[in-house]
């Protein structure tokens, strides 16, 4: 069975496994690990998806989502989250929860596809969402959102290229992006993984002219804007060196950079810990709002708070874990050397 075969395989025991562990029914065509995450009951009910699927230019891929809180206070931050999956592979869809549960915090929140490998290699996934942020740029105060207070949050490949937007701003300027990036929110991010020892990374970044300039750690410099690095400390697919090498970079310039690692977190744990179905795990979205909170998000106060669910009893709770935590061992890794 090939590792893609047996990554399915796992992924459809799992979403079913966690639909009847919260006695839900599994929708018949339940195909993603983040189908459990993404039903009504296991999401926040304080957001409303406003635009689905808007296109930010003329390719297949190139589409948003846009969330809104249920009943707005006015102009709202606006957070555009990028999604992982080792650049070849990965879709709006499946992070709803993401957001849902920010939006419910007050957010305007903005989920846009990329296109992926084999059909792009770095740059193009950057050079993609800088072209979402210009229709952030032109059209999201249309929906509430204020593009004086943007923030950018990523998971995994997400991260990576949530922090090379931050940190590159050739990006910003080659489509057009005159908006400011108040903070950062980096989520089990890859941030120093030269020499390329993973296939899924040469796929991605060995064809580039520069190859130590794809790394985020060679690109520091002392006007960033500020970073919350976020891992799990048991990381197997993205090292949490990954994560410990640029805040250090970040901070040797003189750069604002706050780190949180969630003891015993895998590589998912700490992006579903959003959602509210896991939150009762760890305060992620808390640690989020607050730190961008620092930074001018509401300046007159976070003005929705999230509910975090019980956490499941006994058995229940163990099993959940068990099976959430199989994933990681089914996934290439992306960030780090095996040696570390």
């Amino acid at each position: 069975m090939t590792l893609f075969a047996s990554f399915r395989a796992l992924s459809l025991t799992v979403v079913f496994t966690l639909f009847s562990l919260l006695g839900l029914a599994a929708p018949a065509a339940a195909l993603s690990i983040m189908d459990p995450f993404n039903v009504g009951p296991a999401m926040d009910s304080g957001a409303i998806k406003l635009g689905d699927g808007i296109a930010y230019g003329p390719g297949p891929r190139d589409k948003l989502d846009v969330y809104t809180p249920k009943v707005p206070t006015g102009l709202s931050p606006v957070l555009f989250f990028i999604y992982g999956g080792g650049w070849d592979h990965g879709d709006r869809a499946d992070y709803q929860f993401v957001g849902n549960a920010f939006a419910s915090r007050g957010f305007v929140v903005v989920i846009a596809d990329y296109r992926l490998y084999p059909q792009i290699k770095f740059p193009g996934f950057l050079d993609d969402s800088a072209r979402a942020l210009k229709w952030v740029q032109d059209h999201i105060a249309d929906y509430g959102g204020d593009t004086d207070r943007l923030f950018l949050a990523g998971h995994s490949a997400g991260a990576y290229n949530a922090v090379m937007l931050a940190l590159d701003r050739s990006y910003f300027r080659d489509n057009g992006v005159t908006m400011t990036i108040k903070g950062v929110a980096a989520i089990s991010g890859p941030y120093d993984f030269y020499p390329f020892e993973y296939d899924e990374v040469r796929n991605t970044f060995g064809s580039a002219p520069n190859p130590e300039g794809t790394q985020p750690v060679n690109l520091v410099t002392s006007e960033e804007p500020p970073m919350f690095l976020a891992a799990g400390t048991h990381d197997p697919i993205v090292r949490i060196q990954n994560s410990q090498n640029l805040a250090k970079k970040l901070r040797e310039n003189g750069d604002w950079v706050t780190e949180k690692y969630y003891d015993g977190f895998g590589h998912m744990e700490p992006v579903l810990a959003i959602g509210a179905l896991w939150r009762w795990r760890a305060p992620v979205l808390d640690d989020i709002v607050a730190f961008f909170q620092q930074f001018g998000a509401f300046p007159s106060g976070v003005p929705l708070v999230a509910v975090t669910p019980e956490p499941p009893e006994g058995m229940e709770q163990k099993k959940m874990q068990d099976v959430i935590g199989k994933l990681d061992s089914v996934m290439d890794p992306i960030g780090g050397r095996r040696n570390e």
